[in-house]
């Protein structure tokens, strides 16, 4: 087998090097057997790390061409190398050596090539080379006929047998040809840089993406959304919310892929940072999987925007509300239009505002207006004593809910402050008393004595969902505090003439049947309760006609009371109203011709009368 053959079939087992760049196109020579006009010439093309990030092997190499013309039988050079510099995170102890590897020897005349990253070469190369050095080699062997040219290429790669995934960036290796005249005699020595850059793993970038990256604002940490809140404006070093962010890279939000950006916030109102870094606009820094930023309060009052963005993504604005000490004014509304004996949860609800309109959500206190009062409902506000009840504060509805505890059947009026008692009131120790206007609640100790079924309307279109009441009455026909009663239908609960649809779980057919009914405090525009009723959500038949419900009173309400009861409404017929439709078209259109007809024949008389 020839030699140059030889070199075809080691070169088809090189892998071929991708993305090469060509690093320098100025040649180093050097003379190869020391005989006049003899040279070496060096060329490189640069490595590209197409396996982001992991280790650098032939697929990612660069290459080193060494051309030449032998005189002599016996000249040959070496290749080594030498780290030269790395990227800023790692160090030249950890930057892997070079290796080589045969890539093409098609313009060669019959050499040979030996000690492909010589062991003992290697071995002799780094006791000699400090820890930046590589310890690999070629030994290029010249023909045994002479002169001819050698042209011969070589991948250089990075080693990757051992150590860890190679850190993202450029590494550049200094290449060393070595001219051999014989066995000892060497020549001077060519260098030229060579470049491997490596890319970065997805999954390792530190650059924050907008698809996969979070920030949420809230009263706590670790926000998942975010959530409304209002804090007194009060200065104070501890935090009176919270801003999460989490930043993560292209891979998403999978384990490893928190990206690595500084995150900048800035508000309106109040400060945001850390305990040690806060202000109206900081830059902080990011060093974890999700990160809590705190915001506080300065002593202003207001609502404040707040804006959140690294370098890569925008978040948008936030809000944030910080009321003043006091509220200037309250109006307060009744909720629960009839109490019962006992402990009656959201009777009164008031709206507070402070003097720049921002809601304001301290603390509220519900007090009967005078002791007349009191003994239908509630306390009178003490000198002293706090005898006033704390409201509580909704953020959702940013309304303050109010308790009443019922007494006796009647009706008492109830005030509401920022004060438990009059003497705090009067030392006015958190700002000026507000008040809210008086309102009247009444205790209804009323009993059940009929039921009354209804719907929310007397038409619907086809398929339109529909509210049936279930209302227990007193005997004046007038409705009662909330209540259950174990029996106010008769068994079979409600019936319909027609087939109607349920909504969800919340109604179904068997709901319909219950003859236990517990009706609602509080009346509400979004789920359709009613006070004093119970309500079920059903869907209208999609054709035309006339739907009853009905049930008879059960034994919960007294003989009188245990009668049938029904309810009507009408569902419009969509073919009859077409036709309705069409009909009317058609007289119109008939009123038209005659009109038209009647026009056409006055003309044609004005016409005569013209002529004669």
């Amino acid at each position: 087998m020839s030699t140059t053959t030889n070199f075809k079939r080691i070169a088809l087992v090189a892998v071929a090097a991708l993305g090469m760049g060509l690093l320098s196109s100025a040649p180093s020579q050097a003379a190869f057997s020391g005989a006049a006009g003899s040279q070496l010439t060096l060329a490189v093309t640069a490595g590209t790390g197409t396996l982001e990030g992991t280790k650098s092997d032939s697929t990612t190499a660069g290459v080193v061409t060494v051309t030449g013309l032998s005189l002599a039988a016996s000249d040959s050079y070496t290749i080594t190398s030498s780290k030269k510099s790395w990227p800023a995170l790692t160090t030249g102890a950890l930057t892997p050596n070079l290796l080589f590897m045969l890539k093409d020897t098609a313009t060669s005349t019959g050499a040979s090539f030996a000690k492909l990253n010589n062991p003992a070469i290697q071995t002799a190369a780094a006791a000699a080379n400090t820890t930046t050095d590589s310890a690999t080699s070629v030994d290029a062997i010249a023909p045994s006929s002479a002169p001819t040219y050698v042209n011969s290429s070589f991948f250089a790669y990075q080693e990757s047998a051992t150590g860890t995934d190679r850190i993202a960036g450029t590494y550049v290796y200094t290449i060393v040809v070595t001219p051999m005249a014989g066995a000892t005699a060497a020549g001077t020595p060519q260098t030229i840089d060579l470049t491997i850059t490596i890319a970065a793993l997805t999954s390792d970038s530190l650059v924050a993406n907008a698809s996969f990256s979070s920030a949420f604002i809230g009263t706590s940490t670790a926000n998942e959304s975010d959530a409304a809140f209002s804090r007194l404006a009060t200065a104070s070093d501890t935090p009176r919310g919270y801003i999460t962010v989490k930043l993560r890279n292209l891979a998403g939000a999978t384990d490893g892929t928190a990206a690595r950006e500084s995150v900048t916030i800035t508000t309106t109102i109040g400060q945001v940072g850390t305990s040690t870094n806060r202000g109206r606009s900081v830059v902080l820094q990011y060093n974890a999987s999700s990160v809590d930023y705190n915001i506080y309060s300065d002593g202003t009052a207001g609502t404040g925007t707040i804006t959140i963005s690294t370098p890569s993504v925008n978040f948008g604005t936030k809000s944030v509300t910080f009321y003043a000490v006091a509220p200037a004014t309250l109006v307060a509304s009744v909720a629960t239009p009839n109490l019962r004996i006992g402990s009656n949860a959201d009777s009164v609800r008031v709206v507070a505002k402070d003097a720049n309109g921002v809601d304001w959500a301290g603390t509220l206190y519900i007090y009967a207006s005078a002791a007349a009062d009191a003994v239908i409902a509630g306390a009178v506000r003490a000198t002293a004593a706090a005898d006033a009840t704390a409201c509580t504060w909704v953020a959702a509805t940013a309304i303050h809910s109010c308790p009443v505890t019922g007494t006796a059947a009647g009706t008492a009026k109830f005030k509401v402050s920022n004060y438990a008692t009059a003497a705090l009131a009067t030392a006015a120790a958190s700002g000026a008393e507000a008040t809210s206007n008086e309102v009247s609640v009444v205790v209804n100790t009323a009993l059940a004595a009929t039921v009354k079924l209804e719907f929310d309307k007397a038409t619907y279109a086809p398929g339109e969902r529909a509210r049936i009441y279930v209302t227990p009455l007193d005997s004046t026909g007038k409705a009662i505090a909330v209540s259950t009663n174990a029996n106010l239908l008769a068994s079979g609960g409600i019936s319909t003439t027609q087939a109607v649809t349920f909504a969800g779980t919340t109604t179904t057919a068997d709901s319909l049947t219950v003859v236990s009914i517990t009706t609602k405090a509080n009346s509400s525009s979004t789920t359709g309760a009613r006070a004093g009723s119970m309500e079920y959500t059903v869907y209208m038949p999609v054709s035309g006609g006339t739907v009853t419900i009905s049930a008879t009173g059960g034994t919960s309400l007294p003989l009188a009371g245990r009668v049938a009861v029904t309810a009507s409404a009408t569902v419009t017929d969509s073919g009859s109203a077409a036709l309705a439709a069409v009909t009317a078209l058609a007289t119109t259109v008939a009123s038209l011709e005659t009109l038209i007809t009647t026009l056409t024949n006055l003309v044609l008389k004005i016409q005569k009368k013209v002529k004669a």
